[in-house]
This record gives C-alpha cells, structure tokens and sequence, in this order.
C-alpha cells in the first residue's frame, strides 16, 4: 500500500521470475516523498520488453507504506 492508499497486490514469483527490487535510492541518494520515495517497487522495464504493459506498471509502486506478504 502507499501513502496515497493506493493497493497493489504482485505475486512473489515475480520477485524471482523477473528481480523486482524494493529501491530505496536513486542515483544513490536517498529518495524523498516527493521524488517516489521513501520506497519505490520497481521492475525492471528496461531490461524486459514483456513487463511493459498495464498489468505489470500497474504492480509497481512508490510511496511505499505498508508491504505484506502473505
């Protein structure tokens, strides 16, 4: 969930199948609220031309406030 209440739910296959991170930085500085942060999920979109579609930008979040995993 983020600070916005916004609910996402990412399967934890994903963290594996396609290194999903937690960021906490960002050109290693510490992000602010403002800026995406404090947490950021992020996919690695660049690197993976089949993550870029509305299912998978719709899972990454920022302003990351409360992560459950179930």
């Amino acid at each position: 969930m983020a600070l916005n209440d916004y609910k996402t739910e990412i399967p934890i296959d994903d963290a594996t199948r396609h290194d999903v991170i937690v960021a906490r930085l960002m050109n290693n500085r510490p992000m602010r609220v403002r800026e995406k942060g404090l947490l950021f999920i992020v996919y690695p979109f660049d690197s993976k031309a089949e993550l870029r579609s509305e299912l998978y930008y719709n899972r990454a979040a920022w302003q990351l406030h409360i992560l459950r995993i179930r």
